[in-house]
């Protein structure tokens, strides 16, 4: 089921104080895999793939909602599924992170675990895949804290890291993509999703961070004019109804 990342990162909001968000983000040579892969909450992240297990994904962000570790609530899980040695899980919550990938996983397929994000893939033309989107979400992350490669490494070409999360996981699907991505090329029929969440409240969510290509043969290049468009229609909404949203008056708004 290809490649897929998994993210947390604090910030400060407007105000001030101090927020949490969570991100994922997967394309496939295969239709709808935004309805098989990511899930996700304000309190973490999780992605299930190769052999696709859905359950494991709806039950691990259960789990990780009901206060159980990321490790402890995917671990329960794939002990429990007779199938693991087939599937790669992985994902992070507000502390941790887990990676998984069993030893039955069609190659290339791989992991890493960057303590605030990670990534797995299978069925991919190489490692090289695995090593682009870690870079791309690497060079676009906040800075993590004195000992990061994001804050150490001030000689490296950066992102954008003011950017909305969720362009910068379309930015790590590109790089994954670009380098190789899925190697079945017999299959020409693609799709790639993303989905973000965060412990801030917003007065009208971002449209853009829930975004899904269900069948295309240009999954990144669809999924990023969706994004673009959505940002638009999100910026759109908000000049013209953010004293309503703020209020709760829509009804006032579309009088005026």
């Amino acid at each position: 089921m290809t490649f897929s990342i998994c993210v947390r990162e604090e910030y400060e909001d407007d105000d001030g104080d101090e927020q949490t968000r969570f991100g994922v983000a997967v394309t496939t040579r295969l239709a709808g895999v935004g309805t098989l892969c990511p899930f996700i909450s304000e309190n973490g992240a999780v992605a299930t793939q190769s052999l696709v297990n859905v359950e494991l994904g709806e039950k691990g962000i259960e789990y990780i909602d009901d206060g159980l570790a990321v490790e402890d609530a995917l671990q329960s899980l794939l002990n429990a599924d007779d199938g693991a040695e087939n599937c790669q899980l992985h994902g992070v919550d507000s502390e941790g992170s887990f990676v998984f990938s069993g030893e039955e996983c069609k190659p290339w397929y791989g992991h890493h675990d960057g303590g605030s994000f990670t990534v797995a893939g299978n069925l991919l033309t190489g490692e090289e895949v695995i090593d682009a989107v870690v870079d791309s979400y690497e060079k676009s992350a906040p800075p993590r804290g004195a000992d990061s490669r994001a804050e150490t490494e001030g000689n490296r070409e950066t992102g954008d890291r003011d950017e909305p999360l969720a362009k910068r996981l379309v930015d790590a699907l590109e790089a994954g993509h670009e380098e190789g991505g899925d190697k079945r090329e017999e299959l020409p029929v693609q799709s790639a999703a993303l989905l973000v969440e965060s412990t801030e409240e917003f007065a009208l969510d971002p449209a853009y961070n829930d975004l899904r290509i269900d069948a295309t043969e240009t999954p990144i290049e669809d999924l990023r004019e969706t994004y673009e468009t959505a940002v638009q229609g999100h910026e759109d909404a908000m000049d013209l109804y953010e004293d309503a949203y703020d209020e709760d008056d829509m009804a006032g708004a579309a009088e005026d």
